[in-house]
């Protein structure tokens, strides 16, 4: 087997921001086969750019040295042509260089650009998805942006089903409350569900289970929760139903990028020049600016460094409700 090879082990949002980069590589080179973690590789299979997927769990059952030559032996008996590495690590890039792979791409300012053949420079001013197009070579600046994320009948099928067995009709408001890091949750996602008069869906994983129940509870039987109960790929089908997503600076605002929903986005310790924000022209972002410690990190850490957490504290239930009222107010005009 030989082809093209793509690693990108990072988060789940981040491999939704891939996906573009995919789109245009293999129209370049043919289907890909990627590494990506056991979190992300349900959202890839079926991807139309995508050969195989090649789940690397380099936290869990894959940490460590042994596992690390294992999979680099399995990506050298493939012998690829190539290797695009959009995450930059030391990890990836020994992985491409064990493997044997004798042309490795990747941008220029990354820890481990002296091992990669090909040395991008990265684009500033612009949005993490075009960011990663500029792997895939000249033209990148006026590329469409195609996510091409894959759901299935089956997938589509039981999202619908799980909405008319709780009678929820298109429409609805999502909110997804969670992140991976600490201080991007908005703290008070229940307030905001009590207040709007909308229909309510929480949209998450098994993490956010807790947090789901707590805002169905919250609004008095007008907010359902999603949370822990569907798979990936079926909260992305039932994505599809909504009208609007309220989300934090996490995965689900990509998600909702990839299968074209109006968002609000809540952003605190990050902020949208770091190029991850929604890309829908009319999407609303919703932030406290002039605090001098914003941003603080660039993923935005655990916990608030100074103890008072204001970028997500200050950040008013109304603000936010007066933000998705406009939002759906711009999208009926």
């Amino acid at each position: 087997m030989s082809g093209t090879l793509v690693i990108q082990t990072a988060f789940l949002g981040d491999v939704v921001l891939t996906m573009p980069l995919l789109t245009a590589v293999a129209e370049r080179h043919g289907p890909i086969d990627i590494v990506v973690t056991p979190q992300a590789a349900p959202l890839l299979e079926g991807h139309p750019a995508v050969r195989r997927v090649l789940p690397y769990d380099k936290r869990g059952a894959d940490r460590g040295i042994g596992a690390f030559f294992r999979l680099a032996g399995v990506l050298r008996r493939s012998a690829y042509d190539r290797a695009y590495l959009p995450h930059g690590s030391m990890r990836t890039a020994g992985l491409a260089l064990l493997a044997g792979v004798p042309e490795r791409i990747g941008f220029g300012d990354s820890p481990a650009a002296r091992t990669y053949t090909l040395r991008v420079p990265r684009p500033r001013d612009t949005h993490e998805t075009r960011r990663l197009l500029a792997l895939a070579g000249a033209g990148w600046e006026t590329a469409d942006v195609r996510f091409d994320l894959p759901t299935s009948e089956t997938d589509r099928r039981r999202a619908a089903a799980w909405l008319a067995e709780r009678g929820v009709d298109d429409g609805f408001v999502g909110v997804a409350p969670g992140s991976v890091w600490g201080t991007k949750r908005w703290p008070f996602y229940p307030e905001l569900a009590r207040l709007l008069p909308d229909r309510i869906v929480v949209i998450g994983g098994p993490e956010d289970r807790e947090r789901g129940e707590a805002i169905a509870a919250a609004a008095g039987g007008r907010a359902v929760s999603a949370a822990g109960a569907l798979s990936l790929r079926e909260s992305a089908a039932l994505l599809r139903h909504a009208g609007i997503l309220v989300t934090n600076d996490s995965a689900p605002l990509h998600l909702a990028a990839a299968v074209g929903v109006p968002t609000v986005a809540v952003f605190g310790p990050t902020v949208p020049a770091f190029g991850f924000g929604p890309v829908g022209a009319e999407d609303v972002i919703v932030e406290v600016t002039g605090l001098s410690c914003r941003p603080c990190s660039r993923h935005g850490p655990a916990v608030c460094p100074l103890g008072h957490h204001r970028c997500m504290r200050d950040l008013t239930v109304e603000r936010v409700a007066a933000a998705v009222a406009e939002r759906r107010r711009t999208g009926i005009e």
